[in-house]
């Protein structure tokens, strides 16, 4: 329709009939075309990770902010700071943030080696591989610490509001970063747990939560980082989205 002075060929027939019909069957366009912009940056996406979303650029953008502030500018300083990105998924959080920062090191972490294997994809492809690391492992487990910023955007969709969710994301997207279990913020929760003993003095943590979780959040972050200040914020809609948990000095 783009361009009607254009006649197809029988194989660019076919092949748009395929791709249609793949549609049709409310496959993701994402997963169709194979990749996803986020942040400013072309990312490979399959099947194996969760399409990055326009929400998640609000956590980098706060990250940013953070580790700014942090460094009062001084590229020795950034260069020092050790940052994690947790449920990494296809690495759109750590990749944006290296991008955007450009003397920042970045590790991400998931427990999905097919994950991993398209966010390591995506660093080699877009030249930060060399400052962006993908770990295997359950959240931070695999690190003693300490980190300086830990970043997350974990399932947050209760188990019971999985199958009412539209196709493209029920049928297609991965179970494994969806579901949050019973009220959605499992995992957040073995996260903060797991943060008490990893988390530096002038850390934060910064985490995406769903837009009717806020409360939940907040009364978790209390409960197991006691010695933190926790705040939620809202994303451009208004709605709450990123948990921020900062450990005093």
């Amino acid at each position: 329709m783009a361009h009607p002075e254009h006649i197809m060929t029988p194989s660019e027939r076919a092949l748009a009939e395929q791709l249609v019909g793949r549609r049709q069957r409310r496959e993701p366009l994402a997963y169709i075309l194979g990749s996803q912009p986020f942040f400013g940056l072309d990312l490979l996406v399959t099947p194996a990770v969760l399409i990055p979303r326009p929400e998640t650029e609000e956590l980098v953008e706060r990250a940013i902010q953070w580790l700014n502030q942090r460094s009062a500018g001084r590229r020795d300083v950034l260069a020092s700071l050790r940052v994690v990105d947790v449920g990494t998924g296809n690495g759109a959080i750590a990749l944006a943030l290296a991008y955007a920062v450009p003397d920042l090191r970045v590790i991400g972490v998931d427990d999905s080696e097919p994950a991993l294997e398209v966010a390591r994809a995506n660093a080699r492809r877009l030249g930060l591989h060399q400052r962006v690391y993908f770990v295997a492992g359950d959240l931070l487990l695999p690190f003693a610490g300490p980190f300086d910023l830990i970043l997350a955007n974990l399932p947050y969709i209760s188990s019971a509001e999985l199958p009412t969710l539209m196709p493209e994301v029920s049928q297609y997207e991965p179970r494994r970063a969806l579901d949050g279990g019973s009220d959605g913020l499992e995992p957040l929760r073995r996260l903060l747990a797991q943060a008490c003993t990893r988390l530096t003095p002038g850390g934060a943590l910064m985490a995406e939560i769903g837009a009717e979780q806020g409360a939940p959040a907040l009364a978790a972050a209390s409960q197991l980082l006691p010695d933190c200040r926790a705040r939620v914020e809202q994303d451009l809609a208004g709605r709450d989205r990123i948990l921020i948990v900062e450990r005093p000095e």
